[in-house]
């Protein structure tokens, strides 16, 4: 081995920035790049592992977390960009072992299948009712149309969603057609 073609370490000064985070009711500190985003800082350094990867593109709503209350796609955020914040994920919506109502309903209505969407969908669900802004079905299944379910479970999704919030089942459109296993648009 040539001893004059040994390259000097590249050892570029990686800044990395102190980020406080709430997440889940408990105080974290982490030391993060400029370029994690707050899924990946969940995922990887924090090991809040419910919150899913899907389309890395704020397509999919795999992702979904809540930020103060509102929801949020975490694949579309920098982690330095929520210093300070209130950070709830899938893991926080349970009160020990007391499921959060919307994740029994959940579980009530089948609203889940491969389970991969099913935390995003949760997160989206809870700050679709922190906003106050769905007053029929149709506007539950408007709102929450940023979340995709590839197994197509959107009329148990609408149901426990529906459910908890109480609104009266499917009666925006009683003659909209359903067909088990469509996707409802």
């Amino acid at each position: 081995m040539d001893d004059h073609l040994t390259a000097a370490p590249l050892e570029a000064a990686i800044n990395t920035y102190p980020v406080n985070l709430r997440i889940n009711g408990q105080p974290h500190r982490f030391e993060v790049e400029a370029w994690v985003t707050l899924l990946d800082l969940l995922r990887e350094r924090a090991g809040l592992t419910g919150s899913k990867k899907g389309c890395d593109h704020g397509q999919c709503g795999a992702c979904t977390v809540l930020v103060g209350g509102k929801r949020i796609n975490s694949c579309l955020t920098l982690a330095v960009m929520q210093n300070g914040k209130d950070i709830t994920t899938v893991e926080g919506l349970a009160d020990g072992v007391q499921l959060h109502p919307l994740q029994q309903a959940f579980i009530e209505h089948d609203a889940f299948q491969c389970g991969y969407c099913t935390p995003g969908q949760l997160c989206s669900a809870v700050g679709l009712m922190n906003e106050g802004q769905a007053g029929s079905v149709a506007e539950v299944r408007e709102l929450m149309s940023g979340n995709v379910c590839r197994c197509g479970a959107y009329p148990g999704i609408v149901a426990a969603v529906t459910e908890v919030m109480g609104l009266p089942g499917r009666k925006d459109n009683p003659d909209r057609p359903y067909l088990p296993g469509t996707v409802p648009a």
